[in-house]
């Protein structure tokens, strides 16, 4: 029987959308990544816009189709990480991760259908109608198979979002295994795509250089990621609490270049150094000097979006120095927030932020040591240093431009 999803189709001018959550999913009960947001926010606009909605995952027991109220109690779940207790066949996979488990069995309680692999087609199929619009979001479950499913319903449209061509310009920033699995989805990405999703026009550029490579040229969109304000939290309180203190953001790994940080932070008299981010991959140098424990720096792993924005509010700046980004969300939220900014100079950051940053090349340390400096001596004398004001990129135009397309 078709869910709720489908007569609202009917019922409506707008398309009937299926949104891939299978990353979402797959990270349950972690923070939030860059990518993962973007995944999030269209689940939030779709779930409250008009329009047939239904949701599609890959779980580790198959393939799990929602409707709409199934893509409703999956949005709760992941705003209030209260997901259900693991069922029977959640013990079929002993060595998952917990909360994983968690979620596919919710998500086994909330679907309208689940199927193996082989079966997928037969699924989407039965329960979708025709002129379908797929969006694929964030890097995964672009499969063959579900490509040739897709393309049984007459009709069907397919958008995928490129986020960065960071694995094939930059393979020594990414674990061993991830070029050829990148390189195999953008591949299938250029050719099967209806329409291509980028974050920026660097993005775009970048994409079409690696596909005319392969003699693809494929629709390309260009729409800024919006900047969501989250409700500030109490900030966590430790040894840089009334002195002067600067964050960075992001996971610890190579390209974002903490390295850096820990190398100028004994010139920096008196501040400290808030690290919020989890520990990623290939980067045992650098964990082995965070775990000496250097003097004023801190780690901050799992931190809230809410107690993030509370740190940056009372910093002298966020600093920045990664390597390189496809979009890199936090600059633009700190620059949202009136934070000053300091961060390497990426074409990215000149396209999003313009003049609003201090621009500093990750080699020229003296220019990095000298800004810190003096960013907080100005926080130490009571006031910031200058910024124009800023008004960020939006969820509203970001939609407006790709939901009349797809």
């Amino acid at each position: 029987m078709p869910g709720a999803g489908t007569a609202t189709g009917i019922m409506t001018n707008e398309p009937t959308r299926l949104l891939d959550l299978t990353r979402l999913i797959s990270r349950a009960g972690q923070p939030l990544t860059g990518v993962d947001r973007v995944e999030f926010a269209y689940l939030d606009r779709l779930t409250q816009a008009s329009g047939g909605l239904f949701g599609l995952v890959r779980t580790s027991l198959g393939y799990v189709l929602l409707d709409r109220a199934g893509c409703i109690a999956v949005r709760e779940r992941i705003v209030t990480g209260n997901w259900g207790p693991p069922d029977r066949l959640a013990h079929l996979r002993r060595k998952m991760d917990p909360m994983r488990a968690r979620a596919e069995a919710d998500l086994r309680r909330v679907c309208i259908a689940r199927c193996l692999p082989l079966r997928l087609t037969a699924m989407l199929r039965r329960h979708l109608p025709n002129e379908l619009r797929y969006l694929n979001l964030g890097h995964t479950n672009l499969t063959t198979r579900v490509i040739r499913a897709l393309r049984s319903l007459s009709g069907a449209k397919i958008a995928v979002f490129i986020h960065d061509l960071i694995p094939l310009d930059h393979p020594d920033y990414q674990r061993a295994d991830m070029l050829a699995r990148f390189a195999g989805f953008f591949e299938r990405a250029c050719r099967s795509a209806d329409l291509i999703i980028c974050n920026s026009e660097q993005t775009r550029q970048d994409v079409l250089r690696h596909a005319t490579a392969h003699g693809i040229e494929p629709e390309c969109v260009v729409a800024h990621l919006g900047v969501s304000i989250p409700d500030v939290a109490e900030p966590p309180q430790g040894p840089w609490t009334g002195k002067p203190y600067f964050v960075t953001v992001g996971t610890i790994e190579p390209r974002k270049n903490h390295g850096l940080l820990l190398d100028l932070w004994p010139d920096i008299p008196e501040a400290h150094l808030l690290i919020c981010g989890n520990r990623g991959w290939q980067n045992d140098a650098v964990f082995q000097r965070l775990d000496a424990q250097p003097d004023r720096v801190h780690e901050l792993p799992g931190l809230s979006d809410g107690q993030i924005a509370a740190l940056l509010q009372g910093s002298a700046g966020l600093l920045f120095p990664s390597f390189v980004e496809g979009y890199g969300l936090p600059p633009v939220e700190a620059a949202a927030l009136g934070v000053p900014v300091l961060c390497n100079d990426l074409p990215i950051y000149h396209e999003v932020l313009g003049d609003i940053p201090i621009y500093a090349t990750a080699t020229d340390r003296y220019l990095w040591r000298t800004t810190i400096n003096r960013m907080a001596e100005d926080h130490r004398a009571g006031h910031r240093s200058a910024m124009q004001p800023y008004h960020p990129p939006t969820w509203d135009a970001h939609f407006k431009i790709v939901l009349t397309l797809i």
